[in-house]
């Protein structure tokens, strides 16, 4: 067998200049021969350029599209018909790509520009700082029961029942401690009731 010969009883390679002529006439058929004849180079194109063997299926499929709808447009003058099909392939998939990195782009902008913002740690320690100070200097001007029964309760963290029995009072008694302690505490820090 000689290089480039068809052997005898093999069918000859098609003549893709006039296969896009027929496709152009609307020749199913002829697009089908077509569609056989380069499949495979137009998927290996995609693939080398849009790197996404998915990506790439959907590529060749949009180039077979504009492929079959501007067949007739194909001018064997201007080059041949390998390089146009192959030149629909590269556009498609370059598109594919820039549309993809576009996406990324606007993705990270995005994200990038709806970031929550970071509070000031030294202003919130601050704030913290003097509103400890307000309330250590509330809690002065209690009177020393209220105050102990109110540190126990809610620093320490005991139930009226326990704070009654730790201070050996009857369990009303230190619920009364307790709360003309929070009143005067929210008086004398001015928070509404």
């Amino acid at each position: 067998m000689t290089a480039g010969v068809p052997q005898e009883g093999a069918p000859a390679a098609p003549d893709l200049a006039d296969l896009l002529k027929l496709c152009g006439r609307g020749d199913q058929n002829a697009f089908a021969q077509l569609y056989d004849a380069v499949s495979a180079r137009v998927h290996g194109l995609a693939v080398r350029v849009v790197r996404d063997p998915a990506q790439a299926e959907e590529v060749a499929q949009e180039a077979f599209l504009e492929i079959w709808k501007n067949s007739g447009r194909f001018d064997p003058a201007k080059g041949s018909p390998l390089g146009w099909l192959l030149t629909i392939v590269h556009r498609k998939s370059v598109d594919r790509v820039r549309s993809a990195e576009a996406s990324t782009r606007r993705d990270t902008t995005y994200n990038q520009q709806n970031q929550p913002v970071d509070h000031d740690s030294t202003a919130e320690a601050a704030q913290a700082s003097l509103e400890a100070h307000r309330v250590r200097a509330a809690l002065e001007s209690l009177t020393p029961i209220q105050r102990e029964a109110l540190e126990l309760a809610y620093f320490g963290g005991y139930t009226h029942t326990e704070v009654a029995t730790m201070l050996d009072l009857p369990v009303g008694t230190a619920k009364t401690r307790i709360r003309d302690g929070l009143i005067r505490l929210r008086d004398t820090m001015g928070v509404g009731a």
